[in-house]
């Protein structure tokens, strides 16, 4: 990887425009969790003090190209200054004069906050024009917004091309620990996919059969690889006309020399619902009546064992519904095996992906992994070995 971190940066008495990811949620005219908004302090922290005046280009919501006054950034304003303990200006606009404007008249010490980037219609459709825009307010372009990376934005790629480029810290964690993760990983490197659908992970699934040594496959997508395998499922949900690509992957998986690991045994139900009536079967045992809802205490011992013998993990989804006890027992019980393991220093262990955080935090593992991405799309994005244009545009 080329791209360059503030480290190789001179900011003193420039204008830097920082591209963040602060979509954050809110009710009541108020942020309701400031997670992502304290996430950016390293970086904006770091370039006041190298001198720098930070400029914040951010989205917030899908407004389309359209001013949406609900969708305006003016709301993330108080719990800004909260996590950054200094002023936060706000531009009404994040091109033209309210912006050159606000620019000219930052004092050093303060931030500056422009409204809504996705207010132009130029920004999802990477406008040079929208980038030249934005590119003339500054001096230097920080892409601190991992999350927003997946997209050829005129914030996120257009104006990377425009001025001296570089990761911010955020970004910098992330690239790091993907790289780590896959890029040049210590083998045996072992995945866990899971979710509902074969269909939506295609891709993923395609690239991790190459590179890594193991991968457990979890969730509604197992029940389509045991469909695959000829074996009945019951009510569960499964892809059954997937069955031909699922069959495909596993050739593929094979000939790669990539161990598939499907679960075998299940914890199956009669209907889905908290505390509902359920037991414990041979995966090739589901009542026809019932469907397939977790993976068993077998299951996970295996999953726990090929994890003990691991050096890399990463994660993408969880291996049952783990929405509702008691098929919350797999995940729960192979996501603290693995942040037991890397805390014990064995196992760099990367996870990422909204309903795989979700997990992780309901297991109470998370702050034992190595390294948890917030970013949905562009994590799984990467994971399928694709291009990100956020990433590609910084490197030098």
């Amino acid at each position: 990887m080329a791209w360059k971190t503030l480290d190789d940066m001179d900011l003193a008495g420039k204008t830097v425009l920082v591209r963040v990811d602060i979509n954050v949620p809110v009710e009541g005219g108020r942020v309701t969790d400031a997670t992502r908004i304290e996430k950016i302090v390293p970086t904006v922290k770091d370039i006041l003090a190298k001198g720098g005046k930070p400029v914040l280009l951010a989205h917030f919501g899908r407004p389309k190209g359209a001013v949406v006054p609900e969708m305006s950034l003016r709301i993330c304003l108080p719990a800004l200054e909260a996590a950054l303990g200094v002023p936060v200006k706000f531009a009404e606009d994040c091109v033209g004069a309210p912006a050159k404007t606000a620019v000219a008249a930052l004092e050093p010490g303060e931030v500056l906050l422009l409204e809504n980037t996705r207010f132009h219609a130029g920004e999802e459709k990477n406008d040079p024009a929208m980038a030249a825009a934005l590119a003339a307010l500054g001096d230097i372009y920080v892409n601190d917004a991992f999350s927003a990376a997946h997209r050829a934005h005129a914030s996120t790629e257009g104006i990377a091309r425009l001025r001296p480029a570089c990761a911010g810290r955020l970004m910098e964690a992330e690239l790091k620990a993907l790289e780590a993760a896959l890029g040049t990983p210590v083998r045996p490197v072992v995945a866990v996919v899971g979710g509902a659908k074969v269909s939506t992970k295609l891709d993923l699934l395609g690239n991790l059969v190459g590179k890594v040594d193991h991968l457990v496959i979890g969730g509604g997508m197992a029940n389509t690889f045991l469909v695959a395998k000829g074996i009945e499922v019951g009510k569960s949900l499964a892809e059954r006309d997937m069955a031909a690509t699922a069959n495909e992957i596993l050739e593929k998986a094979a000939a790669a020399g990539c161990e598939i690991i499907l679960p075998v045994d299940v914890v199956v139900a009669r209907e889905f619902k908290a505390g509902a009536e359920n037991e414990t079967v041979s995966a090739e045992a589901c009542p026809a009546d019932a469907m397939i809802l977790d993976a068993g205490p077998e299951s996970v011992a295996h999953v726990a064992m090929v994890f003990g013998k691991a050096k890399t993990l990463i994660w993408n989804g969880p291996l049952g519904a783990f929405e509702i006890a008691p098929f919350d027992a797999a995940t729960n019980a192979a996501a603290l095996k693995a942040a037991e393991l890397t805390k014990a220093g064995s196992l760099v262990s990367v996870a990422g992906g909204g309903d795989t955080v979700a997990a992780l935090n309901k297991a109470g593992a998370a702050a034992d992994f190595t390294y948890i991405s917030t970013a949905g799309g562009a994590f799984l994005e990467w994971m399928e070995g694709k291009v990100l244009p956020g990433v590609a545009a910084l490197d030098a």
